[in-house]
């Protein structure tokens, strides 16, 4: 494997991790940051949503529906198997599975789908579909069905 790709591999991994860090505390901007300026978050259900400031609000709006700003709240977001499917110097495809524990335990989890792409010196999500496979009874994340 050539220098580069160790070196993008390495920086999309920390954009994960940036997403899921702030995600599960605020500031929420962080989250966004972690995104193409245009970039694309589509959490099924829901419709996709374009663009740093409204994936910012989108998250947040889904914080607050959910409880996660209440004082006391746990949110934590864990990332497993990530298999970077493909690996060029103008993008990188990759899968991975989410965790997701709150104060009563596992919440819930699924698999986020994801085009990276180099701006500047990092690798950040251009698009990323977001699916919830399970969930708890308790869970306040999610569309009941």
């Amino acid at each position: 494997m050539e220098a580069w790709a160790f070196a993008a591999r390495e920086a999309v991994r920390d954009s994960m991790a940036q997403y899921t860090h702030a995600g599960d505390r605020f500031p929420l901007v962080g989250l966004a940051d972690a995104f193409c300026e245009d970039g694309v978050l589509e959490p099924e259900p829901d419709e996709p949503v374009r663009g740093r400031a409204a994936i910012e609000e989108y998250r947040a709006r889904m914080r607050r529906e959910s409880g996660g700003t209440q004082a006391g709240r746990l949110l934590r977001h864990n990332v497993t198997n990530v298999w970077f499917e493909e690996v060029r110097p103008d993008e990188a495809r990759v899968t991975s599975y989410y965790t997701v524990f709150t104060e009563t335990g596992l919440d819930h989890m699924g698999r986020y789908r994801d085009r990276f792409v180099p701006v500047g010196d990092r690798w950040l999500i251009a698009y990323r579909l977001a699916t919830m496979d399970w969930r708890s009874g308790q869970s306040k994340f999610g569309r009941r069905q």
